[in-house]
């Protein structure tokens, strides 16, 4: 014990060292980082992603949204106006496939007759295509519009039912949708 207290007592190359590592440490964690003398603002929190399925479907449904509330707004009599879909899915991808038949020949005999019988064969394959990072994804070869289950629409002129009949017609032309599964509604 005597030892190492005596080794503490002598400042060696081993020590000078740390002390001028600690020293520099300290400096750089105090040294201010900005213009405003160290004064950061509080760091954004972080968004955490949603999965790649649900951001498409919501962005989906935002753009159909911000483009029918664009359109409403410029029809006269409509006013100012919010919009809201609801999706029942968000579409379909179809795949590419590869299809194979092969037929196998026999004889057979049947009753009281003779003649010859096969047997078809058929077997599915998905066909696949790399992307920029060279894993392979199924080639979809079709994507099919997301499912509109019901559009609210809230208009300034809302209350006058030739307003709210026309606002009905134009989203029913637009998405195929039931008139019963559109509402429109006054603005405040």
């Amino acid at each position: 014990m005597k030892s190492w207290l005596e080794k503490l007592k002598k400042p060696g190359r081993d020590q000078a060292l740390i002390l001028l590592l600690t020293g520099v440490l300290l400096l750089v964690i105090a040294w201010p980082a900005g213009e405003d003398g160290g004064q950061k603002e509080a760091p954004e929190p972080v968004k955490v992603q949603e999965s790649g399925a649900v951001s498409a479907q919501q962005g989906e449904r935002q753009a159909l949204e911000s483009r029918l509330q664009e359109l409403l707004c410029r029809v006269q009599g409509v006013g100012n106006t919010q919009v809201m879909i609801t999706l029942k899915s968000d579409g379909k991808k179809i795949v590419e496939k590869d299809k194979e038949q092969s037929r196998d020949g026999g004889e057979s005999t049947a009753g009281e007759g003779t003649g010859t019988a096969s047997s078809v064969r058929s077997s599915e394959s998905t066909v696949y295509q790399r992307d920029g990072s060279g894993a392979e994804v199924p080639y979809v070869s079709e994507q099919q519009a997301p499912e509109i289950d019901g559009v609210l629409v809230v208009a300034q002129g809302g209350a006058d039912a030739s307003v709210a009949k026309e606002i009905t017609e134009a989203v029913m032309a637009l998405f195929g949708v039931e008139a019963h599964k559109i509402k429109v509604m006054k603005m405040e």
